[in-house]
Parts: C-alpha cells; sequence; structure tokens
C-alpha cells in the first residue's frame, strides 16, 4: 500500500512537473523575439519631413499665434549617465520615435542609453503682457529640456502633455537653442508603457522612445483661459462650463458665446473665483451628441478685466449624458442621453507600421476612426494608450464613443520573469483555484501610476466622445481598485469607471467587464447588481493576408487561411453577442482594428490597406446588433429624456 501512495506520489509529482514546464514552454514560446518584415501605410509617402503633422495640436482650446517645431532635429545616443554631448551629429524626423522609420533612424533605445536632441529656432520675445510658452504633446518616457543654457525642469510619463514658460529664457536676437535629454526604460522601468516591449513579441509590440507628439510655441496672454470642462444636465436641458485660469485678479470675468454654426444660441458671464468661472448655460433647443448626431457646438471665450478682453479662445463641445440605468425589463444598460445604447466597438491599440505611436498624417490620425464608423461599430476602447489631442477631436466630430484606458504597467520585469510569473499563475489558477497573482504593485511604480492616471484625466476630459474611464486591464499592474476605481468615480461622475476590464473584478465601477475568447455563449448567467455587464474583449479572429504582413508567423484566439471562412466565423460570433442583449449584455468590444505586429486579428491589415471583410458586409451586421441593445425607454426613464 505505501509503495503505491509512493508511485501515485512520484506519478503526480513528474505531472506536476511536465505541466509546469510544459506551461513555461509555451509562455516562453509566445513570448520569444520576433524579427518583422517592413510594411508601410499609404500616408507614409505623404509625410513632409520638414514639417510633419502641420496641424493645430490642441483643437480644444484654440489661439491664433503658435509655431510647429516639428521637422528635423539633431541627435545623439550616449550612455545614460553621460554629460550633454558636445556634438549633435545624426538628424530625426520629430515627432516619430528614434524606433520607427519615419523618424529617418529606426533604432532601439535602451535602458542604459540617453537620447539628446538639439533644435534651433526663431523666436521673438514677446510683447509686455503675453508669454511664450513651449509645449510637448507627449514625450516618452522622462523628459529634461533646456533653453538656450537654462534647464527648464524634467517631466515623466509618457502620455501627458507639459508645458513650459520660456519668456525670461529668450535670447534677444530671436536665434533660440533648444536641448531634450530622454531616458526611456520601456518595461523595465516603474511608469507606464501599455503594450511596448524591449523585446517584442506576441502581445507587445516594439518600444517607442522620445519625442512622439508635437512640438510647439505659443504666444498666450499673461492672464488666460488654460482649460474648458463641460457638464451636461440632461433633466434641466442646460450645461455647466468651468474655466479655468491662471494670473487673474479680482473682479477678472469670464464671457462665453455660443453658437450653432454662424447662429449665436447662448450668451453668459461669470466672475473668475479663485481661478475658475462656472456658468450655466441652455441652448434652445438643445441639440444632443450621439453617435448618430454628433453635433458640436461652438464656442468663444473671453477672458475680461474691466471691459478690456485678455484673452480670445475658440473651443467646442458636446451636450450628452452617459450613464447605468435599468431598462423597462429591469435590466441595467448603458443609458445615453436617456436612451439605451448598446456599445459595439474596438479594441484600438493605435500603432502603425511606420510611425509606431505616431500615425504619419492627420489624415491617417483619423483614418481608423473613420474606418470604425463605415464597419458599423459606434465605440472604440482605447487601450492601454493615450492619442494626441487631435484624435479625440476627431472622435468627438465623427460621433464615436470612447472607453479609455489607463496605460498599464507594473514597477518593472523582464522577460524572464514575465514567463515564470505567468506560468506560475496559470499553473496556480487550474491546480489550486486561487487564480493569478496577489495585486500588489511597488510603491514608486504606484504613485507614479496614480499621478500620471489624474494627469491623464485631467488633459481629456473635456473630450464628450469619452464616456468611460478604463483604469486597469486584466491585473496589468492592478492594484488597490476599489480605491483606485472610487477615486476615478468622485473625480469625474459625468462618465463611466469600468471595473477591472477583465479577471479580477471586485464588484465596484459602473461596469462589469468580462474578457471572452472563444467562450462567448457562456457569460451571460447572472447579471451583476446595479452594474451593467460588457465584454470588454472578444473576438480576435485571425486571418493572415499575404503581402501586408510583419511577421511570418502571427497569431490570433482563432486562425483561418480562406476570406469566406472568417467572414462566417465572425456573423456567427455577433450572431451569439445579439442574442446575448436580451438576458443583460450591454456592450462588447471586438479585438481588434488592425493586425499590430505579429498580432493578425484585426479586421484591417496593419498597414490599413486592405479590409478582411467589406465594411459595407460589416455595417450590416454590426448595425443589427446595436439595433437589438438600443431599446425603447420605460416610462421611469422617460424623465432623462430630451
Amino acid at each position: 500500500m505505501k509503495k503505491a501512495l509512493h508511485y501515485i506520489a512520484l506519478a503526480s509529482a513528474l505531472v506536476l512537473i511536465a505541466v509546469t514546464c510544459l506551461v513555461a514552454y509555451r509562455m516562453y514560446d509566445f513570448t520569444r523575439p520576433i524579427e518583422f518584415m517592413p510594411v508601410k501605410t499609404q500616408w507614409a509617402q505623404a509625410v513632409d519631413t520638414d514639417r510633419p503633422l502641420d496641424v493645430y495640436p490642441r483643437p480644444q482650446l484654440r489661439r491664433e499665434q503658435w509655431k510647429n517645431l516639428n521637422g528635423p532635429w539633431q541627435y545623439a545616443v550616449t550612455d545614460r549617465s553621460a554629460p550633454q554631448p558636445d556634438a549633435f551629429s545624426e538628424v530625426i524626423i520629430v515627432p516619430f520615435a528614434i524606433e520607427s522609420t519615419l523618424s529617418g533612424v529606426g533604432v532601439a533605445l535602451l535602458p542604459d542609453q540617453r537620447l539628446w536632441y538639439r533644435r534651433y529656432f526663431s523666436a521673438a520675445p514677446p510683447p509686455r503682457g503675453e508669454r511664450l510658452l513651449l509645449h510637448f504633446g507627449a514625450v516618452d518616457w522622462e523628459a529634461e529640456v533646456w533653453l538656450n543654457g537654462t534647464r527648464l525642469g524634467i517631466h515623466q510619463g509618457g502620455y501627458t502633455p507639459f508645458s513650459f514658460d520660456v519668456t525670461d529664457t529668450l535670447r534677444q536676437d530671436g536665434e533660440q537653442e533648444l536641448v531634450v535629454a530622454v531616458w526611456d526604460p520601456t518595461n523595465l522601468g516603474p511608469g507606464a508603457y501599455g503594450k511596448q516591449h524591449l523585446v517584442p513579441h506576441g502581445i507587445r509590440y516594439t518600444p517607442v522612445s522620445g519625442i512622439w507628439q508635437t512640438v510647439w510655441t505659443e504666444y498666450a496672454p499673461t492672464s488666460r483661459v488654460e482649460h474648458v470642462l463641460t457638464v451636461t444636465d440632461l433633466a434641466a436641458k442646460s450645461l455647466m462650463l468651468t474655466v479655468n485660469t491662471s494670473s487673474t485678479a479680482p473682479g477678472d470675468e469670464i464671457e462665453l458665446t455660443v453658437y450653432d454654426g454662424s447662429q449665436e444660441v447662448a450668451r453668459q458671464a461669470a466672475i473668475v473665483e479663485a481661478g475658475k468661472a462656472r456658468l450655466s448655460i441652455s441652448p434652445s433647443p438643445l441639440r444632443l451628441w450621439s453617435p448618430d448626431d454628433p453635433f458640436l457646438y461652438d464656442v468663444r471665450v473671453r477672458l475680461m478685466r474691466a471691459g478690456v478682453v485678455l484673452d480670445n479662445v475658440e473651443t467646442y463641445f458636446g451636450a450628452r449624458d452617459i450613464r447605468t440605468a435599468s431598462d423597462s425589463h429591469g435590466i441595467t444598460r448603458i443609458f445615453l442621453n436617456g436612451r439605451p445604447l448598446f456599445h459595439l466597438g474596438l479594441l484600438d491599440q493605435g500603432w502603425w507600421p511606420d510611425g509606431l505611436y505616431t500615425a504619419p498624417t492627420d489624415e491617417a490620425l483619423a483614418f481608423d476612426l473613420k474606418a470604425t464608423r463605415q464597419m458599423g461599430f459606434n465605440t472604440i476602447r482605447k487601450h492601454v494608450k493615450v492619442e494626441p489631442a487631435r484624435w479625440y477631436w476627431h472622435a468627438d466630430r465623427m460621433g464615436v464613443l470612447v472607453w479609455q484606458d489607463m496605460p498599464s504597467g507594473d514597477g518593472g520585469a523582464d522577460r524572464y520573469r514575465q514567463i515564470l510569473r505567468q506560468a506560475r499563475d496559470i499553473l496556480s489558477a487550474h491546480t489550486t483555484g486561487n487564480a493569478w497573482h496577489s495585486l500588489e504593485r511597488p510603491q514608486v511604480s504606484a504613485a507614479m501610476f496614480e499621478k500620471e492616471l489624474s494627469q491623464i484625466m485631467g488633459a481629456l476630459d473635456f473630450f464628450p466622445s469619452i464616456v468611460a474611464w478604463v483604469p486597469f486591464n486584466e491585473a496589468w499592474g492592478q492594484f488597490d481598485t476599489d480605491r483606485i476605481l472610487a477615486e476615478v468615480e468622485e473625480r469625474d461622475p459625468s462618465r463611466l469607471t469600468d471595473g477591472p476590464s477583465g479577471w479580477f473584478d471586485t464588484g465596484v465601477g459602473d461596469l462589469l467587464d468580462l474578457h471572452v475568447y472563444g467562450r462567448e455563449a457562456d457569460f451571460v448567467k447572472r447579471l451583476p447588481d446595479g452594474r451593467a455587464l460588457v465584454y470588454g474583449e472578444f473576438g480576435g479572429l485571425a486571418l493572415p493576408v499575404a503581402d501586408h504582413l510583419t511577421v511570418a508567423d502571427g497569431w490570433g484566439y482563432a486562425s483561418f487561411e480562406q476570406d469566406s471562412d472568417f467572414e462566417q466565423a465572425y456573423r456567427e460570433m455577433m450572431s451569439t453577442i445579439q442574442a446575448l442583449i436580451p438576458s443583460g449584455l450591454a456592450g462588447a468590444i471586438y479585438t481588434q482594428t488592425t493586425d499590430v505586429e505579429s498580432e493578425i486579428n484585426g479586421l484591417m491589415t496593419y498597414d490599413r490597406r486592405v479590409f478582411k471583410i467589406s465594411p459595407d458586409v460589416l455595417r450590416d451586421i454590426n448595425q443589427k446588433v446595436i439595433a437589438t441593445g438600443s431599446l425603447e425607454p420605460s416610462e421611469g426613464d422617460r424623465a432623462y429624456s430630451n
């Protein structure tokens, strides 16, 4: 008996070791470095290397006097600890990351290196009462900036805009020297890095280092408007606008004029108190923003002092209300402007084969949004990346609902620790039922996460297209979940807060968000109390398209070789989604918009040249799903309707 038990124990141990080795190998194989074949989008040839992306970068707050500093910069790469080099002998095209082909460089920046930029530009000292501001759309990851030898400051975080007042450091002769030093640890650092990885593989992509959004200067008044935030009160058919200012004095006043096209529809004024002015306006009739009618009001904002205009900016807003509520059957749905609306969208990575994080042109930047609408979707989940402000403006004007992810990070993990951790976690899930690892994050990384999340929300809270914040994705750096989500809800009650998107739900947030690949029909069995049930990721069907691949062997969650089989599988999957709506499904995000590097599960190829299913066919399928989920409101819901 003892001998038999001994053999059973030994056999069990061998099986456990074999399973562990198999899981570890599968994870190793999935994270094996890959070699890329070059592909280009149709817009690559349209890039003006002297002045790329020469469009106003901040559509939500527009002034006339600005200058684009994109284009050829000098650069050098040194050891991280080295001082500023004497010579900048190479040329890089800003704002494309050094790893991208559009930068003209196409080499990796390593964590023990520093990337130095230098650019000379002309700028005259501003007249009295004005300042010259230097703006960076985004730099990944740590940027230290000097102008004419004077250190302006340092910024950490690869997804948020930052600025310096450079008035007092300008040379009087008008020729200015700008130097930027960048350090980027990518996935080995404490900050957010999204899907970047020093060893691209599987669902991890080529790193992005350095300046990747527009650099520009702007003449602005000393006393000026800094930010405008709009919240819609649908029941009162009015809007509350909060205007943040700087360097204002007692008695200063904000004057708002609202236009429907060229027609003035509202005018209001309020005194600035503690740097803010709050104004309530009620255009009559109030025209609401939605995917079917993405109407935007134009707004002129003037900062006044004793009748004198100090600052004059142009902006806009969309009037819309987003919330969860019970439908006439008592099921919690997502309501837009008082009516249930099924959110059917795409998981959108926002990567480009030639520009990586940066779209080649503004037309390219708008293309994925345009294609999303053309294919019949009404939503995009912007996946662990933040886009330039113009992307959200395009979403606003096209009527795309946006679920905005916070870019993920976990405090730094190299490839092999990642493999071992994932192997351990999968084994634990299958043997003990205790899935995955404890939800912890190093203190420094956690503090950076909270700071950057706050900055991202502050930079993007203007845009009406953003209807949901997604702080965590699949336990990638997830920590202190209930507190983080509660703080997001408190800061912005005008939008939905997604519970962790996939995996570790703790019962908080407006949405119960499940990720279901290949099991779409299995998960509408028990509805959450008071929260809407959504599939934050599903699908992932893969179809390779010859001559449009960046890798020899790509992957997806289910693979097909024939166009007809791929289309049939998509039809069947959407039929399943449609059938789940009456049971309580409130939204679903299909993976994904385009192929990206080794992922070939896009509805378009990575170069955006091929739709794998005709957009007209997709639109017909998808619109039927949305129509099924867009039910008539009950009598109790009509209080919120327009």
